[in-house]
């Protein structure tokens, strides 16, 4: 994909539903802007300016906003710049290159510094969860993973916790197992990048718990409620690409059926105080 000016698709530019936009880009200023415009013209100005951290958080906004419109039209125009915010914020933290193991909230840089986060026991996935939101607030570039303990074949749980639901997985180790979690510590302070063979493992494990999430979707349920769904395994994981391009397949499923009448399956929750 090109860059964020290229990768937006502001949600005026069909006309209708937002508004008219002149040839400059801009809404036509003789339209009345509502609320839901106001943020998305923001998010496009901050996308386009490589203000990544504030086109997330209006895209937030007005993905919630257009959902209790059930404006399932809009919100699929606005999980496009959303994602790329979230793939840019990605790149920047891989371009950093370092690997933080995080097994005390103590362990955290101060000051914050870009790059991969591995939060381990005794630290479970709420707390990897609070890592995210204090790396966002002080806007450092950086993707987050909780590691639970071994399993007794060897493999290492994964998992990551939002508002409503909790997502699991387990992956292989990456090379060098929990010796390389020493190398990552030692290297991130050292201002030494990974090894493209760990940097590696860190995205292809966030793609196995992203992959996880997708598979607990269940097909048949309202297109709607899919949306939901989404929303809410999105929000617990926001650093996966299909999540993002399930979410707005969804949205336009929606937007073609009519509204559900009967209440929506809730989805199960794990326990996210425990392992």
């Amino acid at each position: 994909m090109g860059g964020p000016s290229e990768a937006i698709e502001h949600p005026r530019a069909s006309g209708g539903a937002l508004g008219e936009i002149s040839e400059g880009g801009h809404a036509d200023p003789g339209l009345a802007m509502t609320p839901l415009d106001a943020e998305m013209e923001r998010a496009s100005e901050a996308l386009v300016a490589c203000r990544y951290f504030e086109a997330e958080r209006a895209c937030v906004r007005a993905l919630h906003e257009a959902r209790r419109a059930n404006d399932f039209e809009r919100m699929a125009r606005i999980v496009l710049p959303l994602q790329e915010a979230r793939r840019q914020k990605r790149q920047l933290a891989l371009d950093a290159g370092a690997i933080h193991v995080i097994r005390d909230l103590r362990d955290v840089p101060r000051p914050a510094r870009a790059g991969f986060y591995l939060v381990c026991p005794p630290l479970i996935g709420l707390d990897a969860r609070r890592v995210r939101e204090q790396l966002d607030a002080a806007q450092v570039p950086a993707m987050v993973l909780a590691r639970e303990p071994t399993t007794r074949a060897g493999q290492w749980p994964i998992v990551s916790v939002g508002d409503e639901v909790v997502v699991r997985t387990r992956v292989a180790p990456p090379e060098g197992g929990d010796d390389s979690l020493d190398i990552w510590t030692r290297g991130a302070f050292a201002g030494e990048r990974a090894s493209a063979a760990h940097l590696a493992w860190f995205l292809a494990a966030g793609e196995a718990l992203g992959d996880e999430a997708i598979a607990r979707i269940k097909a048949n349920e309202p297109a709607a409620h899919r949306v939901d769904d989404l929303m809410e395994f999105v929000a617990a994981f926001p650093d996966h690409e299909k999540l993002h391009q399930r979410l707005e397949e969804a949205c336009r499923a929606a937007m073609r059926e009519p509204t559900p009448e009967r209440a929506r399956r809730r989805p199960v929750v794990d326990d996210p105080y425990s392992f």
